[in-house]
């Protein structure tokens, strides 16, 4: 472990899209969308740390194209959670790069069907068709895609409360990602990750990996969990 981190913690970190968008970006997304420099900064400063995960959300296209030769330079793993329903869109991973990812050794996973707000999918019927395609349809198309078992979650916009997680654990996942900062235990359920924006400058790699959050922020993290977890 490098310093400040001991065997008890993981430190889970999320690329979005990366270079000069290939697709018009929603309201918001470009917060999210880093430089090539920014992402080299990022996988350098993870190079010898076993504690560091490196994930991308929404499957695009820049994972293939950027990410990938980079994370091979390096000799790292990362995890991919794709938005089956969207594969094959202008800017974003199709079938191909997907298997292409998954033959690369790296580990896809599901961030559901549409890329929508989970929170606001129908409840009243426990599961709805809509809980069906974005929690297990989704993960079922990439299981064909790539042949192999797709167990792993990154919840849309870390946006979830009791039926969602409730939801997670009847249709099998085995690993959920949201979007909660700091810090997550090692082995849980429930990974918190921090997300690289386009506003961070290049010390923000070895901070988050190194700097411990503090108490007070390690209190309000668990707080605001566990209002999510709770909340209906």
């Amino acid at each position: 472990m490098g310093s400040g981190t001991d065997a008890r913690w993981a430190v889970n970190l999320t690329v979005h899209g990366i270079g000069r968008p290939a697709r018009p970006l929603d309201p918001g997304e470009d917060d999210t969308w880093i430089t090539v420099e920014q992402l080299d900064g990022l996988l350098d400063a993870a190079v010898g740390r076993p504690e560091v995960t490196i994930t991308f959300d929404d499957g695009n296209l820049s994972d293939l194209e950027i990410g990938l030769p980079r994370l091979q330079e390096r000799g790292l793993r990362a995890r991919f959670y794709v938005c089956a329903g969207l594969l094959g869109q202008p800017g974003r991973l199709d079938a191909a790069d997907v298997r292409e990812l998954h033959a690369a050794g790296m580990v896809i996973g599901s961030h559901g069907w549409s890329h929508r707000d989970w929170r606001s999918l129908d409840w009243s019927r426990g599961e709805a068709a809509e809980v069906q395609e974005e929690m297990v349809r989704a993960r079922r198309e990439l299981e064909r895609l790539t042949g192999s078992e797709v167990s792993e979650i990154a919840i849309p916009f870390g946006s979830y409360n009791r039926h969602v997680l409730r939801a997670l654990r009847r249709t099998g996942a085995t690993r959920v990602y949201t979007s909660d900062g700091g810090w997550a235990r090692r082995g849980a359920w429930l990974q918190a990750r921090t997300s690289i924006r386009s506003t961070d400058g290049p010390d923000w790699p070895q901070r988050v990996m190194i700097a411990r959050p503090t108490l007070g922020r390690r209190v309000r993290n668990r707080v605001a969990g566990t209002a999510k977890r709770l909340r209906g």
